[in-house]
C-alpha cells in the first residue's frame, strides 16, 4: 500500500474537513434565478487608440421577415434562419453606440434610442456624458439620435461636446417634417459641424458616404498606428439575413436598391482588407470580422484577436 509524504498528508488533512462539510451540507431552498446578462461595455485597443462599445439596449421582437428579407419567400427565410442556428419567427436587437478615445478627444458614435440607455452603459465603462468631446451622427433615424437630449427633452445629454454628421444627411432631414429630428438635432444646430465624403472627424477618423438605408447614412474608417477599423452604423442590420443575403430589403432602408449596392460594396473592402468593424445592430459587443461566402458575405465574431492589440 503507497504511503503518503507528510506534504501530501497535510493538503489531505486540510481538505478532508471541507469535503466532508459538502457531504453533510443540509438541503437548501431552491435559489432564485437571476436572468441572463453581461457587462454593458467592451473595450479593446486599437493601435494607439482605444475603442469601446456600448449597450444601449436590447429588445426581443416577433415576426422578424416583416423587417428583413421582405422580397425572400418564407421558404427561404426560415431555411438561411435554420441553417444559421436562430429562429425564423423571433430576433433579439441590439443598439450599440461606439466610444473612440484617441488620447487627445473622446468620440462617441451615435447616441441610443435615449439618454438613459445609454449613459448606463457608459458609466459602467468608466466615463462621464461630460468626458465626450465629439458626438458623431451616422445618420438621423430614432435610434441613432434619441439620446442627444435628456430626459427633460431641452438639455443635451453631453455638454461639453461639438456633433459631427453628414451634410447630405442632415440637410433631408432638416427639410423634412420630423419630430425626432426637430427634437434631438436642430435645438444643437449651431454646434454641428458637416462632412461630405472623405471628410475628417478629427485625425485617423474618416467618414465614407454609404448611402441608402437613409438618405446620406455615413460609416466611419478609424486608424491608429496602421491599425483599421470599419463603424459600419445601419449598412447591415442583421448578422445573418443582411450579410449573408445582401440584397434582400430591409423595411427601413429608404434606397433599397442602394442600400444593398452599399452592402456589397462596404462589405466587400472590409473581407479584402480583413479588418474589424463595429455594427451598431450586430449582436453585442458588436465587433467582427466578414468573409466573402457564395452570394454574400458570412460574418465572424471577434474572439481574442483584438486583446492581443494591447
Amino acid at each position: 500500500m503507497p504511503t503518503l509524504s507528510r506534504r501530501q498528508a497535510l493538503f489531505a488533512g486540510a481538505t478532508m474537513p471541507f469535503a466532508s462539510t459538502l457531504l453533510t451540507r443540509p438541503a437548501l431552498a431552491q435559489e432564485t434565478m437571476q436572468g441572463s446578462g453581461f457587462a454593458p461595455w467592451n473595450r479593446f485597443k486599437l493601435g494607439s487608440f482605444e475603442v469601446t462599445t456600448l449597450l444601449a439596449g436590447t429588445r426581443a421582437g416577433d415576426k422578424p421577415q416583416e423587417t428583413f428579407g421582405t422580397n425572400a419567400t418564407p421558404e427561404e427565410f426560415a431555411a438561411l434562419s435554420a441553417a444559421n442556428f436562430i429562429p425564423a419567427d423571433r430576433i433579439q436587437s441590439f443598439f450599440t453606440p461606439t466610444v473612440v478615445n484617441t488620447g487627445a478627444e473622446i468620440i462617441l458614435f451615435d447616441t441610443g434610442l435615449a439618454a438613459e440607455g445609454t449613459l448606463a452603459a457608459l458609466a459602467a465603462a468608466g466615463m462621464t456624458p461630460d468626458m465626450v468631446d465629439v458626438v458623431v451622427l451616422t445618420h438621423m433615424h430614432g435610434d441613432h439620435i434619441g439620446g442627444l437630449m435628456g430626459a427633460d427633452g431641452v438639455t443635451p445629454t453631453f455638454p461639453n461636446a461639438r456633433y459631427v454628421t453628414g451634410a447630405v444627411e442632415h440637410n433631408y432631414w432638416a427639410g423634412a417634417a420630423n419630430e425626432g429630428f426637430d427634437k434631438n438635432v436642430k435645438p444643437l444646430n449651431d454646434k454641428i459641424g458637416f462632412l461630405d465624403d472623405g471628410g475628417s472627424v478629427t485625425s485617423g477618423i474618416t467618414g465614407m458616404n454609404a448611402f441608402g438605408h437613409s438618405p446620406g447614412h455615413m460609416v466611419y474608417q478609424v486608424e491608429s498606428d496602421g491599425q483599421r477599423l470599419m463603424i459600419i452604423a445601419d449598412t447591415a442590420n442583421h448578422f445573418v439575413w443582411s450579410l449573408q443575403k445582401p440584397d434582400w430589403e430591409v423595411r427601413f432602408d429608404a434606397d433599397k436598391p442602394a442600400a444593398a449596392a452599399t452592402r456589397r460594396a462596404v462589405f466587400g473592402q472590409i473581407a479584402a482588407d480583413r479588418i474589424p468593424f463595429v455594427g451598431y445592430h450586430m449582436p453585442f459587443p458588436g465587433v467582427g470580422f466578414v468573409e466573402a461566402a457564395g452570394d454574400g458575405f458570412r460574418f465572424v465574431p471577434a474572439s481574442y484577436q483584438l486583446m492581443l492589440n494591447g
